[in-house]
């Protein structure tokens, strides 16, 4: 879920708020210093971000809560089956290399439950005023935002190949390693011959960096990216489903926004100093 950092600017005294730790009431529901404090910290945002950012959830758990919104592991499935397609993948390969981005699996599928709870919101919210994307918008967004769906033609890796997992994790962690169990190669990628998954996982890399561990011919895998270059670009039948789910995204956040500052505008929010 994409967080709602709307902006309401309330003054740097909410840190003195009343004893009980209690420093702003949205609504009937307390917002803690704890909470600011917290918040600060993990998100490393200034007190005035993170007291907005905590208004802006205190109010969208609100809404879920009035509308009574969640989301089951069939819908969470959809959702993440769907992700997978607009990828070029099928939900098995895609789950596969998810999984070695997140150290947690479960990090994965909570975000894809918010993301369905956020889905579910906005249709009882919308009805009916968010615009579908028409074949012709998605065909002038992709003509202004080519670049979002292109990547580097040719990319020059150092392949690791191993049985051994714990291997390739020490050669991460230290390069200079030379485990007697891993097979060692340089390698020129075409982008455009590559399957999806292999695309996904170099384009989602940075340069003098190793990818995730991943399985390939009951081997494990990881790459080094030395070097990028040349650009290709998806055509736009290809790219299509991911242009409507882009368009509907900016297209959702825009109305979150708007709603939610019209929420603040009639919320009870007290402020205690």
């Amino acid at each position: 879920m994409n967080k709602l950092l709307l902006s309401l600017f309330i003054g740097s005294t909410l840190l003195c708020a009343a004893p009980n730790g209690i420093a702003i009431i949205v609504n009937d529901e307390p917002i803690t210093i704890y909470d600011i404090e917290r918040t600060m910290s993990v998100n490393k945002i200034p007190k005035n971000e993170a007291v907005s950012y905590l208004i802006d959830k205190a109010l969208y758990d609100q809404q879920v809560e009035k509308y009574n919104i969640s989301a089951d592991v069939f819908e969470i499935n959809d959702y993440i089956e769907k992700l997978a397609n607009s990828n070029g993948m099928d939900v098995y390969t895609f789950k596969s290399i998810v999984k070695q981005e997140y150290p947690n699996y479960e990090a994965f599928e909570n975000e894809a439950k918010n993301a369905v709870i956020r889905q579910k919101l906005i249709q009882q919210i919308v009805k009916g005023q968010l615009a579908v994307a028409t074949d012709e918008d998605m065909e002038l967004y992709y003509e202004k935002n080519k670049n979002k769906y292109s990547s580097a033609k040719n990319f020059e890796v150092i392949q690791y190949v191993s049985k051994n997992k714990s291997s390739l994790n020490q050669i991460i962690q230290n390069p200079m390693m030379n485990p007697a169990d891993v097979t060692k190669s340089t390698l020129n990628l075409d982008a455009t011959t590559l399957p999806p998954q292999f695309q996904y996982i170099l384009n989602n890399t940075k340069n003098s960096a190793f990818t995730p561990i991943f399985t390939a011919d009951k081997n494990f895998v990881t790459m080094f990216i030395s070097n990028r270059s040349g650009t290709t670009t998806q055509s736009f039948e290809a790219a299509k489903a991911k242009i409507f789910n882009d368009i509907m995204m900016q297209r959702e956040q825009a109305f979150l926004k708007e709603h939610f500052e019209k929420q603040k505008l009639t919320a009870d929010i007290k402020v205690l100093r």
